[in-house]
């Protein structure tokens, strides 16, 4: 197996404990009873299509080709740092054994003063866990073309709507097109091979042009340049996925203040060039 296919395998198996702790009639009466009190989401993609630079920064602690990445890094503190120093969203890994996450961190990150949009970073496959990420505060999902049939996509993507969630659709090659005619609320490309885990920011380069002009564009990982945001604005990006390049530092979001900075001032110097 590929890294992609074992870490399905497990999260398959996970789900079922997660459903015989909880059961799922358990676990829909819980968001019911929360939508039914006016519990609504904030939206990702009205955030990043206003956004001047558009970063969704992440809060990741592990990952399955690094190991540790920050280990103790809190969620009551830097999702709320992020907030405080300029992202347009928040992305928060939820996978345990691979990414050190928890569908916790994102009710702590509530709980802390987070009003952001925030995605729920996990592989879904199930409809169980559309329910987890509703309850624990999320605003948006993310669906992975590869993990799941078309017809698997588009039945995860009606309910996490009528869950009043929006949906992040993540491709990474050509043949996964197909999935982009489900009118995802978000697309994005993923310049990391899950099933390698080799990272190439040209790949949101190549499909950039494949998606329609009017979706909702976001590349996620391998972005460490300002530069970089830069261009795939030009070519078409909304949103900008970012989490090793900040978490690694000892504060990450003095990490993405800098970032944003440097982005604003490559945006002042481009701008200043096209009109001489």
């Amino acid at each position: 197996m590929d890294i992609l296919e074992e870490i399905v395998a497990r999260k398959r198996v996970e789900v079922e404990h997660f459903k015989e702790a909880v059961p799922a009639q358990t676990l829909h009466v819980k968001v019911e009873e929360m939508m039914m009190e006016g519990n609504t989401c904030p939206s990702m993609r009205q955030a990043l299509m206003t956004a001047d630079c558009g970063i969704i920064a992440e809060f990741k602690r592990k990952s399955p080709s690094k190991g540790w990445i920050k280990e103790e890094g809190r969620a009551e503190e830097i999702p709320l740092s992020y907030q405080q120093n300029g992202a347009a969203a928040l992305s928060i890994l939820t996978d345990n054994y691979y990414f050190g996450g928890r569908d916790a961190f994102i009710t702590l990150a509530r709980r802390a003063g987070v009003t952001l949009p925030i995605l729920y970073k996990n592989f879904v496959i199930d409809e169980y866990q559309l329910f987890q990420a509703r309850l624990c505060g999320a605003s948006a999902v993310l669906l992975i073309a590869a993990d799941l049939r078309i017809d698997q996509c588009r039945d995860l993507l009606r309910m996490a709507h009528d869950l009043g969630m929006e949906v992040l659709l993540e491709i990474h090659g050509e043949k996964e097109l197909d999935y982009v005619e489900l009118e995802p609320d978000m697309c994005g490309v993923n310049n990391r091979n899950l099933g390698t885990f080799i990272t190439d920011v040209n790949n949101s380069f190549q499909l950039a042009s494949r998606l329609p002009k009017d979706m909702c564009k976001v590349s996620e990982s391998g972005i460490s340049n300002p530069e970089t945001v830069r261009q795939l604005r030009m070519a078409g990006f909304n949103g900008f996925l970012i989490g090793e390049n900040f978490m690694k530092t000892a504060d990450p979001g003095a990490a993405l203040k800098s970032f944003l900075a440097d982005c604003t001032l490559k945006n002042f110097e481009s701008s200043i060039v096209n009109t001489l």
